[in-house]
């Protein structure tokens, strides 16, 4: 157990064992100077003694092998020395600025002028062939990215907002609906009738479709009374498994239209296969989740989700929350139980 101490005149301090050999000790001290307003200086010892000669219960030793101090000031700036600059020397880095290092206005407007720019694709080029970022920065950045759409998502979903709203998100956070898909298309008409939410391309070069419907406004995936003793879906998620299930069913119609290939880019159109976004599932008691089990099971190619599923996928694969049973319930990660 560490212990504080206090020296006859009142000076607090904390002794630590670096290195013991078989005739000389090296010890580490902190101690606080007190002042007669609110501040306290803390100072620094590191020193090397003969085991003979080191008496602990004191700060002085009058014969030390070595032995060095730091003033308050000294102290800090060392500390500052280390925050800066122990991890880059340690990877060996050999050019690097810190990033509480002042720079003027007009070094930071230029850095903002390379990454404004509206080519993005320049940009990347530039990054790329200057090696500008590390890959484990890029990477770094790309999660801090997610994990804040991820933030933003549960807050959208404590707002009634309309679609478009969720269909802008999905489109600029495609990533949730999982690895399955490579990209959004540009187009989003199957005919002059039927306009679905997303074509997507998947990762085997077909095209599929995604399909939702918002998180509020009424729209209940249960229907308010059971069947048998059994949930069933309620008369909006029928509709919206109907629009769906015909989106498919279109979709073949145009497999062999010249048109609609030029107009989706010739993406193969082979039984495709439609994801519907339909409800929360927040609430779900054990019984409504095995109802949802088998309600999907019933579809070939046609998968439900809820918001509420689309944000735990998220959460999954951004490694940002834990599953921590069958039932799929969320366990809040706080900062403070991070073991760093």
């Amino acid at each position: 157990m560490t212990t504080i101490r206090k020296t006859e005149g009142g000076i607090e301090y904390l002794f630590g064992l670096l290195k013991e050999k078989a005739k000389t000790v090296t010890r580490v001290a902190f101690w606080k100077i007190p002042h007669k307003n609110t501040q306290e200086d803390i100072c620094l010892k590191i020193g090397r003694y003969n085991k003979n000669s080191f008496a602990p219960e004191t700060l002085e030793n009058t014969n030390p092998k070595s032995e060095l101090t730091l003033d308050n000031e000294e102290f800090q700036k060392l500390l500052k020395f280390l925050s800066d600059n122990y991890e880059p020397f340690k990877k060996g880095i050999k050019k690097y600025i810190p990033l509480n290092e002042k720079f003027d206005q007009k070094s930071i407007e230029h850095l903002k002028a390379i990454f404004d720019n509206p080519d993005k694709q320049k940009v990347l080029d530039f990054i790329a062939k200057n090696n500008i970022l590390p890959n484990d920065l890029i990477a770094g950045l790309q999660s801090q990215a997610r994990i804040n759409a991820v933030n933003e998502f549960e807050k959208m979903l404590g707002q009634n907002l309309v679609e478009q709203k969720w269909q802008e998100w999905l489109k600029q956070n495609n990533w949730v609906l999982g690895s399955e898909f490579v990209r959004i298309l540009d187009e989003r008409e199957i005919d002059a009738a039927n306009i679905t939410d997303y074509l997507m391309q998947a990762y085997d070069g077909f095209l599929d479709i995604i399909e939702i419907k918002r998180p509020e406004g009424n729209l209940h995936f249960w229907a308010e009374s059971q069947d048998h003793g059994n949930y069933i879906p309620s008369l909006e998620l029928t509709k919206a498994i109907t629009q769906a299930t015909k989106y498919i069913y279109e979709v073949e119609r145009e497999a062999n239209s010249v048109k609609f290939l030029e107009r989706v880019g010739n993406v193969k159109t082979i039984k495709p296969r439609c994801i519907l976004i339909f409800g929360r599932s927040n609430d779900w008691n054990n019984e409504q989740k095995e109802a949802y089990r088998i309600l999907n099971s019933s579809y070939h190619n046609l998968t439900i989700m809820t918001y509420d599923h689309v944000l735990l996928r998220a959460k999954i694969i951004l490694n940002i929350d834990e599953v921590i049973n069958t039932e799929q319930d969320i366990k809040e990660i706080r900062i403070e139980d991070i073991p760093f």
